[in-house]
């Protein structure tokens, strides 16, 4: 007499895959806050040691030039000649895209500043002045 045996089943139930989406979403839900924070956090420590770099290259030009680039002439003048300038011996940054800070938008810069020489200023995540966390302003002291 045959037996015939039956066809093991070797898949996954609908309730195993459930249970395991549902675990990947709990570990999603904790994960990328936690991930988005450092993130965040990152790109403002990144912009600090951009305006520093920043700070130390105006001091380089202001050297080499006797003065610091004029509001107009803006930081642009640290990667390029100003008109009429003989005495600049730059690019005094290594990369034009330092010029902007880590969301992408452009450093603030005044002459003079605030009790300063020179004010320098990224304002945030937000780009708006003021606020609080990752959306507040960070400043250069020169």
């Amino acid at each position: 007499m045959k037996t015939h045996r039956k066809a093991k089943n070797h898949g996954f139930t609908l309730m195993e895959m459930l249970v395991v989406l549902v675990l990947i979403g709990l570990i999603a839900a904790v994960a990328i806050p936690q991930v988005t924070r450092l993130l965040g956090s990152a790109k403002s420590k990144a912009a600090d040691i951009q305006m520093e770099t920043l700070s130390a290259s105006l001091r380089y030009y202001e050297i080499d030039n006797g003065a610091f680039p004029t509001s107009e002439q803006g930081l642009a003048a640290l990667w390029q000649a100003p008109e009429g300038l003989v005495t600049w011996n730059g690019p005094y940054i290594r990369q034009e895209k330092l010029l902007k800070d880590p969301w992408g938008r452009e450093f603030v810069y005044n002459i003079p500043g605030d009790d300063a020489p020179y004010g320098l200023i990224s304002l945030g995540a937000d780009g708006e002045e003021g606020g609080s966390g990752e959306d507040a302003d960070i400043a250069a002291i020169p």
